[in-house]
């Protein structure tokens, strides 16, 4: 179980066929028509087409053309850009041609021509990299666009609640650096966080040196280590950022090698962090912090100048007097005070407007400038010509400008505040990794010479690390000596705490219970299952939901639709007023009409709030993945969610998934006068080569006969063969060895005896799965294996009715044991002996009823349907080819944890729903308002400083909604169900 777990933690980055990365388009046909899984071994025969296609409008244009095309075999990638009429198809030339790809576009209704088809040698690689400075959906809008623009890149992804993006590029056309540099181009600080590449890196602090010559004989000595791949200096803070191969060589080498350089002269350590999402994160929040601090020591005098002390007497008359002509002093400290604010501290959204309107875009920061602008260069404007003249009274609007500003700045150090928030569930995984560990030194033998504490980033594979009761693993690995139990909850989820002896895998981060454990690290560093699993987690942050695409849309004309409400207003009051449109009564006393017309042209152009719809999707994903994870449930991303909670019809797997999966053999018939011990070495030999249930059953019940050995050695099997869904052939001892359910033998053309027919038949009545095992061409036996019921599979298939959810099941196995546990568990509809492709058949004959499809599986002959099914849903303890297939990943092997997922979904969607209604009808209403409608019939104004606090409000208030997703609770149907005799609290 737990190398299971293990396995399921890391997604491997070994290539599994064409199943990673996979598309995702429901009813897309992974595997051809009769080709099994097996036989889609394409590695290295991939081709790229690039079509032009002609007659695209619209976003939807493209979506119709990209689903076309991803729905025909074979295909990898699709992705169509309407800016530039193309579309770059990724496919399998064994399944597809580039004539089939272009008339099924022409068919979409569009004329496609084919421009040009390369090979790829499966050389994308992902880059991760944060992006400085992005304030709203406008922002990242325009780095996504750019890097999507970049020859090479095949996808990108720009995440406004995490500042990251996410490119797929060809490392052969494109390289990181070029990638960062487009970033920078646009205007946003890019930040290199990681690459896809199968590499360590690390950063050492170097002490002792003194001149450029030791940082270059430091760099030779590192360079002739085997394994080091890359190295890069920085002489001002003595740091030295190595790649290397954690397979060949490590940081603690390293170090070694550094001191022993210098003669003893040189000291290393590993470099103090300070990057890091987290670091960043915190860095922002103290920027806006004393940004707001210093906007306040200027803006209160003014609001007390402006607001408070005109209302004293003495004082306003020493405000009111008069210095050159009609200016007062009052109006000159008003503009001294206000302008550190409108220009050092409102600096920021300067650089922000000159960056977006630099590439054509416009974004919250051009509503700032330009509002606060205009009410402070009125006012300056107003000043001057009060010192010019003799009879002119001045207004100004000088608190407007600098008050406006230090709400908007509060605005965003409380919506980083939160935003920081939306991603502890992340924060709380890294963290699950001790600060230390204890590295033991073994002799030949494997006796313990000594111990040393040792930081545990230092850790290098094959390393042997002592673990006491109440420590944390500090890596992946193995356990060569002792034995205890391992909490394993803050990782999968499971609360009791699982056995480990000798051989047993251990997940990094998990806590020892009681006896100690020497382990032996196998994955450590950016290797290890946490560090995949807040990869995983972060990817799924990354990846935007559907949903998300509204907002988008939406955020392309914002902007440019505001700053015309805005003028509009303005005119529109400014003409009212000089034509008299209005009664001089509504005019304050302070004021004139062009002045009234000012106020209101700014107020609707800073109240209106393009973040809190961008806001709105990606702070509730990040939310609802994190709440996902620590309940033992990875969800990959957005798409999965939005798909998750429309789903219908579940579609189960039998082994592993509805039972245990971890099937044992009840009995044994022979047919032949046969030793029991050689019948079962000969199937045993052929079996042990299958990595199915119901193989590894046979093998385990066949160790039995051979108690003397502990790891008994079996026969050499040759010419082996896995029929998926079917069974195994092999040639053990020249003889010809098959085992399989009925149809291998009749495809074999072995005859069944009617004794074997009576025993199947009995078998299959005790809802047992009969296996026949033919020796050269007869029928020499029959196995009764058996698989029990999962806890609680019964209530759940209950509860999905409950919820007006279909459930189906499919299966390998024979009819009678199918149907005897579906109508154990209450499942009515029953496919049995289905293969993996016919399973993949299924879903898509479901989804063309009108079905929204999930798929729960375990194992390989799962994961076409997986990838066919509108959700993939990997039960945890499953292979790691099911995992790559799935969308969401129970890690608890639960089956509750399936209607957890879907409850999970739809209460983020229903979050969704209500940050979008707040943020669409708060810009519906108080964009209105801000113009003025209630004015003529209550007197009602909104100051554009108010009007400035409730657009910073609105964009708190969304991810606020979002942040509350964090005190979800499992529905209460689960929270009472009885398990196995085991409560689950």
């Amino acid at each position: 179980m737990a190398t299971k777990l293990l396995a399921l933690a890391c997604i491997r980055k070994e290539s599994y066929g064409d199943l990673s990365p996979r598309p995702r388009y429901p009813s897309m046909p992974k595997y051809p028509k009769g080709v099994s899984g097996q036989e889609t071994n394409v590695e290295g025969s991939e081709a790229k087409a690039v079509f032009c296609v002609l007659g695209m409008t619209c976003a939807a244009c493209a979506g119709s053309v990209e689903k076309a095309v991803k729905r025909l075999p074979g295909i990898r990638e699709a992705v169509v850009d309407v800016l530039n009429d193309k579309a770059q198809v990724l496919f399998y030339p064994s399944f597809v041609s580039e004539e089939t790809i272009r008339e099924t576009i022409e068919d979409a209704g569009f004329e496609a021509t084919l421009i040009q088809e390369e090979t790829s040698d499966k050389s994308t690689q992902v880059c991760r990299i944060r992006i400085n400075g992005m304030t709203c959906t406008s922002c990242s809008s325009t780095v996504e666009q750019a890097l999507q623009a970049i020859p090479g890149v095949q996808k990108a992804q720009v995440a406004l609640a995490t500042e990251e993006a996410e490119v797929h590029y060809d490392p052969k056309i494109l390289s990181c650096n070029q990638i960062l540099e487009a970033i920078n181009d646009t205007g946003f600080e890019a930040v290199l966080l990681s690459t896809g590449e199968d590499m360590g890196k690390i950063g050492l602090k170097v002490d002792g040196v003194r001149t450029h010559n030791s940082m270059r004989m430091i760099e030779n000595s590192l360079q002739a280590l085997p394994g080091v791949r890359s190295i890069d200096i920085d002489c001002e803070v003595n740091k030295i950022s190595l790649s290397y191969k954690p397979d060949v060589t490590g940081p603690r080498n390293f170090i070694k090698v550094i001191e022993s350089t210098g003669t003893g002269r040189f000291k290393a350590m590993i470099f103090p962090e300070g990057g890091g999402r987290e670091s960043h994160r915190k860095e922002e929040i103290k920027q806006y912090y004393r940004s707001f601090l210093w906007s306040l020591v200027f803006t209160v005098p003014v609001f007390l100048i402006a607001m408070i002390f005109m209302y004293i007497p003495g004082i306003k008359h020493a405000l009111d007097t008069k210095l050159v002509n009609m200016i007062s002093i009052g109006a000159i400290l008003r503009w001294v005070l206000s302008t550190p604010v409108q220009f050092i501290v409102g600096r920021r959204f300067y650089t922000g407007s000159y960056k977006a309107l630099r590439h054509g875009s416009a974004n919250m920061d051009v509503l700032i400038a330009l509002g606060t602008n205009a009410a402070y260069f009125y006012s300056v404007y107003s000043v001057l010509r009060a010192a010019s003249s003799t009879d002119f009274e001045s207004t100004d609007f000088f608190e407007t400008s600098s008050m406006l500003i230090s709400f908007i700045l509060l605005g965003k150090y409380l919506e980083v505040l939160a935003k920081g928030k939306t991603s502890d569930a992340i924060a709380k995984l890294m963290n699950l990794t001790p600060d230390t560990a204890i590295l033991l030194t073994l002799d030949d033998e494997g006796n313990v010479i000594s111990e040393e504490e040792i930081d545990s980033r230092l850790i290098q594979r094959n390393d042997v690390i002592k673990i006491i009761p109440g420590a944390k693993a500090a890596s992946d690995g193995f356990v060569i000596w002792g034995q205890s139990h391992v909490n394993e909850s803050m990782i999968t989820g499971e609360a009791r705490p699982v056995a480990k002896r000798e051989g047993d895998t251990v997940i990094g981060g998990t806590v020892n219970e009681n006896g100690v454990l020497h382990i032996k690290a196998t994955r450590v560093g950016s290797e290890s299952a946490l560090s995949q699993i807040v990869r995983l987690v972060e990817s799924a942050q990354m990846a935007k939901a559907p949903v998300q695409k509204f907002a988008d849309r939406i955020s392309k004309y914002f902007v440019p639709l505001v700053i015309i409400l805005s003028i509009s207003t303005w005119l529109a009051w400014f003409l009212a007023g000089k034509f008299h449109g209005y009664p001089d009564s509504w005019i304050p006393k302070s004021m004139d009409s062009f002045q009234l017309a000012l106020q209101f042209g700014i107020s609707v152009m800073v109240i209106a709030c393009p973040c809190a719809l961008g806001l709105a999707t990606p702070t509730a994903v990040m939310v609802g993945t994190g709440v996902g994870a620590s309940q033992g449930i990875l969800i990959k991303g957005g798409q999965a969610l939005e798909r998750a909670h429309k789903v219908n019809c579940f579609v189960f797997d039998k082994t592993g998934t509805l039972t245990m999966g971890k099937p044992v053999v009840v009995n044994t018939r022979l047919l032949k006068n046969m030793v029991l011990r050689d019948f079962y070495e000969l199937i045993a030999a052929a079996e042990v080569n299958s990595e199915h249930p119901l193989a590894k059953a046979i093998v385990e019940y066949a160790k039995k006969f051979r108690e003397d050995e502990e790891n008994p050695m079996w026969p050499e099997a040759q010419d082996f063969q896995s029929i998926t869904g079917h069974g195994v052939t092999a040639i053990v001892r020249k003889k010809e060895v098959i085992v399989g359910n009925k149809s291998l033998m009749l495809e074999h053309n072995i005859p069944i005896s009617i004794d074997a027919e009576e025993m199947l038949a009995e078998t299959e009545g005790m809802a047992q799965t009969g296996i026949l095992v033919s020796i050269d061409r007869e029928v020499t036996g029959v196995l009764a294996i058996s698989d029990p019921l999962k806890p609680g599979a019964r209530e759940v298939i209950s509860i999905l009715k409950s919820m007006k959810v279909r459930s189906i099941m499919v299966t390998g196995d024979n009819p009678g044991t199918a149907n005897s546990i579906a109508k154990e568990v209450g499942i009515e509809t029953v496919i049995a002996e289905a293969k993996p492709e016919q399973k993949a058949e299924k879903v898509k004959e479901l989804q063309a009823e009108g079905y929204i499809v999930a798929m729960v599986g375990d194992g390989i002959n799962d994961s076409p349907a997986l990838v066919a099914a509108d959700v993939g849903m990997a039960i945890g303890a499953g292979t790691d080819i099911a995992i790559e297939a799935a969308d969401i990943v129970l890690m608890k092997s639960n089956l509750e944890d399936v209607i957890t997922a879907i409850d999970l979904s739809r209460k983020t969607f229903s979050r969704i729903r209500l940050n979008y209604i707040w943020a669409l009808g708060y810009n519906l209403l108080g964009i209105p308002i801000a113009g003025g409608v209630l004015f003529p019939g209550t007197g009602f104004r909104l100051p554009p400083w108010i009007a400035g606090a409730a657009m910073a409000a609105s964009s708190v208030s969304v991810v606020v909604c979002s942040l509350l997703l964090k005190n979800y609770r499992r529905p209460v149907k689960l929270e009472h169900l009885d398990i196995g005799g085991i409560k689950i609290e």
